[in-house]
């Protein structure tokens, strides 16, 4: 049993942008980011991105602006602006969310990417980021992920990402109408330095080609 008699809780979350080579993630505290949040999601013309998630899709601006002032501005959950570097617009959001400071736990949810940023080194540099200021900036011993379990795109996801897949809650929650299972998946303090690695290794420019086609998985170099 692991001896945490000289535990001290956690930090919150700091209002602090986080920002990477590929993605910057700017926690949201106004509405700069708003307009290029709907021009990035009116992309998605069958509503795909909002399928799992218990709002949207909006069929107007001002529908998406009045729910972005009421659900995208608070402290937990904490949401983030991720923006592209290159373009310098945000091509979507996701949260730090249940925070447990007192027991060093913390999720990510709310994950809501446009079409653009999609299976690019954004949103994998983006999971880096959240890990590395989980982990290595505040001290977290448990980083959370949790989703739909029809949803295997984002079951797929968070394996990827390197979180374990610890089980199913069955009958969760009614969300849209419909029954979900949530599946439950976590990554703790002791996996984070090889999977940080890992995700570096990754990142570097050396692994991809003149098309920003990766070289090498993140599988595969996770081992």
């Amino acid at each position: 049993m692991k001896d945490l008699s000289s535990w001290q809780p956690c930090a919150l979350p700091p209002v602090m942008p986080i920002i990477g080579q590929f993605a910057k993630l700017d926690p949201i505290i106004d509405e700069r980011y708003f307009d290029d949040l709907w021009q990035a999601y009116s992309a998605d013309q069958k509503g795909e991105i909002w399928a799992y998630l218990p709002y949207g899709p909006f069929a107007s601006r001002e529908e998406f602006f009045a729910f972005a002032r009421s659900t995208y501005r608070g402290e937990d959950p904490m949401f983030h602006a991720l923006i592209d570097v290159k373009s310098g617009q945000a091509v979507g959001v996701a949260s730090l969310m249940r925070i447990n400071a007192d027991h060093g736990v913390i999720e990510v949810g709310h994950i809501c990417y446009a079409p653009i940023a999609q299976r690019t080194a954004i949103t994998t540099e983006a999971l880096y980021l959240f890990g590395c200021r989980v982990f290595d900036e505040l001290g977290y011993r448990r980083f959370e992920w949790k989703c739909n379990a029809a949803n295997q795109a984002s079951c797929r996801a968070a394996e990827r990402f390197g979180f374990t897949f610890e089980g199913t809650f069955r009958q969760a929650l009614v969300v849209k109408g419909n029954n979900r299972d949530t599946a439950w998946f976590s990554i703790i303090d002791s996996e984070w330095p090889k999977l940080r690695l890992a995700y570096e290794t990754w990142l570097q420019s050396d692994n991809f080609d003149e098309n920003a086609k990766q070289l090498k998985s993140l599988g595969e170099l996770k081992g």
